[in-house]
């Protein structure tokens, strides 16, 4: 596959609390200079090359360089503030860098904010001729495409409305949909889908699938790592505007969640330090164990994981205190709830509850484990505890080692379980 986006050594940066010289002619004296590729005449002495050490710059994006090849889905992830709506939109040619060069081969449609590339005072319909006519596509092309827009926006009703009277959530329905269905080369897609409702975000998504399956280019920004996982192939971290990991998805948000995850194989409470609780019961500690009762962090998928925790009953009155594991991925999307069965009513005291997640049932993956305990009444329950994030461990297998379900294949295997689950295969 060749190579459609092409960075090298981009860097961005603002200086802080202006936006010009001050004067209209020394800002067209400057940017004269530039366009010849000459030195700024109003530049102070001691300006000199972007450091990002002055302190009226700011470095939204320093010395980033990566590839993109045809038919990648491409997602960004990184904090607030890291520099991804500004490589975005260097990207989409709404801004120049300040160094560095991009080149891009094929027709961009971007979606960067509510909006994008609409005139307020032109309807729908004529928004999306516009936008046809921007990126480059004849009148018959976009009326072959203007019913399945219309239908997928769910604005038929509005279609002959200025747009400026138009909800955000109609906004951004219309604006992906044009983004989407007007065939770009390459689709670029900020942090705007948070605007649309649940079941728009879905159809989006399903979307932005069925385009990179369709071999164009996707660059996604999103917060959502579930949603990254699912529909990205490769992975970009920026981190205050420098690129912190790149490769696979998986690899990435590994990386990223890894780096951000306070968690730990062990947690101690002490009567210094009081752990959490009500009335009823308080966590004491809790840890991830080997068979061995040793704190582990990474196993082997043919190795048991062990969940361990020391609580406090102090009121036990007539509640069933029952204490409960909950296993997350590092993309904070559910695997299991694991509850401790037929819990009767028990006398005040120190307690000890432990689970076993037995030898090859769950896949190469890094696990958030939150322990709680929870107090059933006649008619109610309530929470006593609930430890969020407090554990991790991961099952890392090794993929040079022979095994009986792999059969060479390397790397990850797909899902986030991996049992070994009866089989009989027989000639009939």
């Amino acid at each position: 596959m060749s190579t459609v986006i092409k960075v090298e050594h981009l860097s961005k940066s603002y200086r802080l609390g202006t936006i010009s010289t001050g004067s209209l002619h020394k800002d067209l004296q400057s940017t004269w200079a530039r366009l010849r590729g000459k030195e700024d005449p109003n530049r102070r002495i001691d300006q000199g090359e972007i450091t990002g050490s002055r302190k009226d710059l700011f470095l939204a994006l320093n010395d980033v360089s990566f590839g993109v090849k045809q038919g990648e889905v491409l997602g960004i992830i990184g904090r607030n503030g890291a520099g991804k709506s500004t490589l975005l939109k260097i990207l989409s040619r709404i801004t120049a860098p300040t160094a560095g060069t991009v080149k891009i081969r094929g027709r961009i449609a971007s979606l960067l904010e509510v909006g994008t590339g609409f005139h307020p005072e032109l309807t729908g319909r004529e928004n999306i001729f516009l936008n046809g006519a921007i990126l480059g596509m004849t009148r018959r092309e976009i009326d072959r495409k203007f019913d399945e827009i219309v239908n997928f926006a769910e604005i038929e009703q509005f279609i002959d409305t200025p747009v400026k009277r138009y909800s955000s959530g109609m906004y951004v329905r219309l604006a992906f949909a044009v983004a989407a269905h007007l065939e770009p080369e390459i689709l670029i897609i900020d942090e705007v889908l948070a605007v649309g409702d649940v079941q728009f975000q879905k159809k989006c998504l399903g979307k932005m699938g069925e385009v990179g399956r369709e071999g164009r280019t996707v660059l996604f920004v999103s917060h959502q790592l579930p949603a990254m996982s699912a529909l990205c192939t490769q992975g970009l971290w920026l981190g205050s505007g420098k690129i912190c990991s790149a490769g696979t998805i998986h690899t990435v948000i590994h990386d990223y969640t890894t780096a951000h995850n306070q968690s730990s194989t062990e947690i101690v409470y002490s009567e210094y330090a009081r752990g959490p609780g009500d009335e009823y019961a308080e966590l004491i500690s809790a840890k991830i164990t080997n068979s061995h009762g040793k704190t582990q962090q990474t196993f082997q998928r043919s190795e048991s994981v062990h969940i361990i925790m020391e609580y406090n009953i102090k009121r036990p009155e007539q509640l069933r205190l029952v204490p409960n594991f909950h296993v997350k991925t590092y993309e904070n999307a559910y695997i299991f709830v694991s509850n401790a069965p037929d819990i009767h009513v028990l006398d005040s005291g120190i307690y000890r509850a432990e689970c076993i997640i037995p030898p090859n049932f769950l896949n190469d993956e890094i696990f958030i484990v939150e322990v709680a305990v929870t107090a059933y009444g006649l008619s109610s329950f309530n929470t006593c505890f609930y430890e969020s994030n407090s554990l991790q461990f991961s099952i890392s297998d090794d993929p040079t080692q022979p095994s009986n379900d792999r059969y060479n294949f390397g790397g990850k295997m797909p899902g986030v379980i991996r049992p070994k689950l009866q089989w009989s295969v027989q000639r009939i």
